[in-house]
C-alpha cells in the first residue's frame, strides 16, 4: 500500500493560504467539488469519494489517530457506478458520516496541498506528502513554514471525526 505523511490545520483565510502557496512555487492543479461518504468498518476507514465532473473512487486507509502529523497507508479503486455502490455499502455497513467540500489542489515538490472549504466545518489546509525517503519529513516542515501553520491550528481529527464530534474514535 502507498504511504503518505499527512497534516491538517484550520486556517482563517483560503485566499491568504493560496497566496502563500503560490508565492512558494506551488502549482495550482484544480478546484474539486467532493463528497466523501464514510462507512462503518471494523478497522481503518472506508470512504466513497464522489467528485463533480470527475472520477469516483473507493478509498480505504489506516493511520495512527493519536498525533496530528501522521503516517497513512491507503488503497484506492476507481468506481464506475458510485450511486449503486453507495446504496449497497450503506445497507451492508451503514453510513458513518458524509463530508462535502470544495478543494483547491496545489502541488509542491511532489506533495499535495489541499485548501478545503468543508460544509459545516470551515476552512482548512491539508498536506499529503508521499513517503519516498527521509526527505518526506523535511518537505512537511517546509510546507508548515510556507503556509505559516501554527501548532495551535493543527488538528489531529479527520473531517468525519469533526462532523461526528471530536471525541469520536473509529475503534469505539
Amino acid at each position: 500500500m502507498p504511504v503518505n505523511l499527512e497534516l491538517k490545520a484550520r486556517i482563517a483565510s483560503l485566499e491568504a493560504a493560496e497566496a502563500r502557496a503560490r508565492a512558494a512555487g506551488a502549482g495550482f492543479r484544480d478546484t474539486l467539488s467532493q463528497v466523501d461518504t464514510y462507512f462503518r468498518v471494523a478497522h481503518g476507514r472506508l470512504k466513497l469519494r464522489e467528485q463533480k465532473g470527475g472520477p469516483s473512487e473507493l478509498i480505504y486507509y489506516e493511520r495512527a489517530e493519536d498525533t496530528a502529523e501522521r503516517w497513512s497507508s491507503y488503497e484506492k479503486e476507481p468506481v464506475a457506478e458510485p450511486e449503486a455502490l453507495t446504496r449497497m455499502l450503506s445497507r451492508a455497513l451503514g453510513v458513518l458520516a458524509v463530508v462535502a467540500k470544495e478543494r483547491r489542489l496545489y502541488l509542491y515538490r511532489g506533495a499535495r496541498i489541499h485548501l478545503d472549504e468543508v460544509r459545516g466545518l470551515g476552512s482548512f489546509v491539508e498536506f499529503e506528502v508521499p513517503a519516498t525517503d527521509e526527505e518526506t519529513s523535511e518537505i512537511m516542515k517546509e510546507l508548515r513554514q510556507v503556509l505559516a501553520i501554527e501548532e495551535r491550528d493543527v488538528i489531529k481529527y479527520s473531517y468525519s471525526d469533526m462532523i461526528l464530534g471530536e471525541s469520536f474514535s473509529p475503534e469505539a
